[in-house]
């Protein structure tokens, strides 16, 4: 009896938690298998509500302690409908200087809201097609990581901005 009480509450908790994001627009995650590949790129199609207003764009990662390096390099790639291509490099504080991991999370994992874009008006209609890549590289290495361990899930967000 006990445990079908917190599996209704547990149900109940996360239901709750999701419906008071009222920003949100767009937001799925993809898991990473055992370690996140070089060559991998995670992509998500997204057709956007409407051509006038600004939105912000996210990603989201999850990792867990086997996560070893301070930072992240990702690159983020937006193809539009009738095919332009937006191509960032970006770079993101994993640690804080201790080496402490950042992120929320009670657990061995810890979730990130990564920024990527913000005001984005989506002009044109029809699907996006958003491509995310690590690019990860050791100090003093010219290769890259070829596998890009800790990293459970890639995920990528659109959300109404916040009004004051």
């Amino acid at each position: 009896m006990k445990r079908s009480s917190a599996v209704l509450f547990s149900l109940v908790f996360s239901l709750v938690l999701t419906s008071c994001d009222s920003n949100r627009v767009f937001d799925t995650y993809k898991s990473v298998p055992n370690a996140w590949h070089k060559d991998s790129i995670v992509s998500f199609k997204v057709n956007p509500p409407d051509s006038t207003n600004a939105y912000n764009l996210f990603v989201n990662l999850r990792n867990t302690n086997d996560y070893k390096f301070n930072n992240l390099y990702l690159i983020v790639e937006m193809v539009f409908p009738h095919g332009k291509t937006l191509k960032d490099t970006l770079e993101y504080k994993m640690a804080d200087p201790s080496g402490k991991l950042l992120g929320t999370g009670i657990t061995g994992v810890k979730e990130n809201k990564l920024w990527y874009k913000e005001q984005v008006v989506f002009k044109e209609a029809g699907e996006y097609m958003v491509n995310i890549q690590h690019a990860m590289r050791e100090n003093g290495k010219v290769n890259g990581v070829v596998d890009l361990e800790g990293v459970t899930d890639i995920g990528f967000r659109i959300e109404k901005p916040q009004k004051n």
